[in-house]
C-alpha cells in the first residue's frame, strides 16, 4: 500500500489527513495518509527510512523553509519563493530522491483572483513573514499587486502593526493573514489593525480555516469588507499536491 503524509509540529489542526484518506476511500485508491509530527526537521530522515512505501509528503509549519537543505531537487518556483510544502518521494532500489514543490501559490492565486478588481486592488499587506507569507507574496506579485510584509518586529522591508494607519489600510486594501492569530482555540484574537477604516473595497483573506470565520474576518465584514477563509485554498493545494506526486 502506498503511503503519503504530512510533516510539521504540531499537527493537531491538520486538514490533509482527513481529506486524503476520504479521497482514497471514495476513489478506491490503495493508499493511506498519515501525520508525522516531528519535533525537529532532522527527524525527516527517520520518517523516510522507516516508511519505504512513502510516495509523497506535505510540509507545514515550521518546516517549509527548513526542509529545503534535505531535498535532492526543487522546482524553480519553490526556489524563488524560498519555501516548500510538497515533496515527491521517488524510490530506486535503495536510493531515495526527494523533490520539493510549492502548491501554496497555486491554491492561493486561484482562490483570491475572482475577488480582485484591477481598478481598485493594486496594493496588499501580508501579515506575517514565514514560509506561507513568502508564497502569498509571490502569488500577489504574479497577479500584479504591490506588496508589503507586516511584522511585530523591526525587520528590513516590513511595516510594524503599530504603524498601520487608516490611510495605509485604504491604500493597501488587500490584506492577507498568514499568521496563526485567531486560529482555534484562540478565536477571540485578531491582528491589530484599524478595522474601522475598511469598506466595500477592502479584501480580507485569512489562511486560517478553523474557525470558518475568524475575528479578523468578522471585524472587516462589519465595515463592509469582502472576506474569505483558507478552505478553498487548501482544497486547491491538495489537488496540486496530488498532481505533483504523480508527475512523470
Amino acid at each position: 500500500m502506498d503511503k503519503y503524509g504530512l510533516i510539521g509540529y504540531p499537527l493537531g489542526h491538520s486538514f490533509s489527513i482527513s481529506y486524503f484518506n476520504q479521497r482514497f476511500q471514495d476513489e478506491g485508491i490503495n493508499a493511506v495518509y498519515e501525520n508525522y509530527e516531528i519535533p525537529t526537521i532532522e527527524a525527516l530522515d527517520e520518517v523516510i527510512n522507516l516508511n519505504p512505501e512513502l510516495k509523497g509528503l506535505n510540509v507545514t509549519i515550521p518546516y517549509k523553509e527548513k526542509v529545503i537543505p534535505y531535498l535532492d531537487s526543487i522546482t524553480p518556483e519553490a526556489r524563488a519563493i524560498g519555501a516548500v510544502n510538497v515533496i515527491k518521494v521517488t524510490h530506486s532500489g535503495k536510493d531515495v530522491k526527494l523533490k520539493g514543490y510549492n502548491s501554496d501559490v497555486i491554491g492561493f492565486t486561484k482562490s483570491i483572483e475572482p475577488m480582485l478588481d484591477k481598478n481598485w486592488h493594486k496594493k496588499a499587506l501580508i501579515l506575517g513573514t514565514g514560509g506561507a507569507s513568502k508564497a502569498i507574496n509571490f502569488g500577489l506579485k504574479h497577479l500584479g499587486l504591490e506588496t508589503v510584509f507586516v511584522s511585530r518586529y523591526e525587520r528590513p522591508d516590513t511595516i510594524q502593526y503599530q504603524n498601520i494607519t487608516p490611510e495605509v489600510v485604504q491604500e493597501y486594501n488587500v490584506i492577507v493573514n498568514c499568521t496563526p492569530i485567531g486560529m482555534y482555540p484562540k478565536t477571540e484574537e485578531c491582528p491589530l489593525l484599524p478595522y474601522e477604516a475598511m469598506d466595500s473595497h477592502t479584501i480580507l483573506y485569512d489562511l486560517i480555516y478553523n474557525p470558518d470565520e475568524t475575528l479578523f474576518m468578522k471585524l472587516g465584514a462589519k465595515n463592509g469588507a469582502q472576506t474569505k477563509n483558507g478552505l478553498e485554498m487548501l482544497l486547491l493545494q491538495a489537488f496540486a499536491s496530488w498532481e505533483f506526486w504523480h508527475e512523470k
